[in-house]
């Protein structure tokens, strides 16, 4: 299937939106961590600044988001990972109610009691978790749900290529595999599991060839391309709908940050990034949309704005928001 032009322009935007929210958050949750910390000779203070906790960022790795959730209805489900923002982003999460959530207000999808590693918003069907692999059982039981009411929807589950030697891995495609469910299992190869690389923690060279393992197809993305995503992802939702089983796809990708805001990142190669970042998905689908005719200066200006206004306003929106009262700490949360 080719990607129509509203699908292309839907791509391209959406891959602006997620790295300028992702990019802006860089700065944004070092405000108040550094500076003080470095005037009074202490360590990095993860706990102080509008954004306290871990923050586990997505710029480079859009065209996995995009290029499977432009495939999506309101009613399949999404399950994300620990960097979550490009899936929440894509799947229709309301970007103020996210960001509001990373700041910890009370205007947040759950009322900033979450934090950017537990996003959940139960309108777009979408939620993540901080813990490797557990993303796969949640999106194996959505897709039981709607085998189970008749329904054509599609559970998705996002996560790493380390996660893949979690055990929720095994069992989850094991199950899907033997009961036919309308799953789709994404694995997104950045090729560091934090700071381990899959050479060194993975028996084989791609995750797809496990898939024969569990009776469903094994599709390899090799390039960071939401084309190549699109192409792929289509194949196997359009599968799932039609009641014929699982499939599992793995997409090599490109993280640009660390594993998390402030991660000094030594175990890198020296100018590894700079080498990823030679080959951006966002310019180059530009480039190829300008080719097709779909895109020109005037209409990518439009859509840049857009993108950027979008962010600036979801930013605001959250700087403006109220803390949650303490009085209500208790509440909506299991205890």
């Amino acid at each position: 299937m080719i990607p129509t032009q509203d699908q292309l322009l839907w791509m391209y935007e959406t891959m602006l939106v997620i790295r300028d929210f992702e990019e802006r958050m860089v700065n944004v949750y070092l405000e108040g961590k550094l500076p003080p910390s470095i005037q009074h000779g202490l360590a990095f203070d993860i706990a102080s600044g509008p954004v306290p906790g871990e923050m586990h960022l997505a710029a480079g790795q859009e065209p996995v988001a995009v290029g499977v959730c432009v495939h999506l209805r309101d009613d399949d489900t999404v399950v994300g990972t620990h960097r979550p923002h490009h899936f929440a982003i894509a799947k229709g999460v309301p970007l103020d109610r996210m960001a509001a959530e990373l700041f910890g207000k009370a205007t947040g999808l759950s009322r900033g009691k979450g934090g950017h590693m537990h996003l959940f918003d139960p309108d777009h069907n979408f939620s993540c978790s901080g813990i490797e692999g557990a993303s796969l059982p949640p999106a194996t039981g959505a897709a039981l749900a709607y085998r189970k009411r008749g329904e054509d929807c599609v559970a998705v589950a996002f996560f790493g290529e380390g996660a893949a030697n979690q055990g929720t891995f095994h069992e989850a495609l094991n199950l899907a595999g033997l009961w036919r469910l309308p799953t789709v299992f994404i694995c997104e190869d950045n090729r560091w599991a934090i700071s381990v690389p899959k050479s060194k923690s993975t028996a084989i060279p791609s995750n797809a060839d496990r898939a024969a393992a569990y009776g469903m197809p094994g599709l390899s993305v090799d390039h960071n391309d939401p084309l190549e995503v699109f192409e792929a992802a289509d194949e196997a939702i359009t599968r799932a709908r039609r009641g014929e089983g699982p499939t599992l796809i793995e997409v090599q990708t490109d993280r640009y940050l660390g594993h998390f805001q402030g991660d000094a990142e030594v175990y890198r190669p020296k100018g590894e990034t700079d080498a990823l970042r030679a080959h951006d998905p966002i310019p180059r689908l530009a480039a190829r949309m300008r080719q097709q005719g779909v895109l020109d200066d005037a209409r990518d200006r439009e859509i840049r704005a857009r993108a950027a206004q979008r962010v600036t306003a979801a930013y605001d929106f959250a700087r403006a928001s109220e803390l949650p009262d303490p009085a209500e700490a208790l509440e909506h949360v299991f205890v």
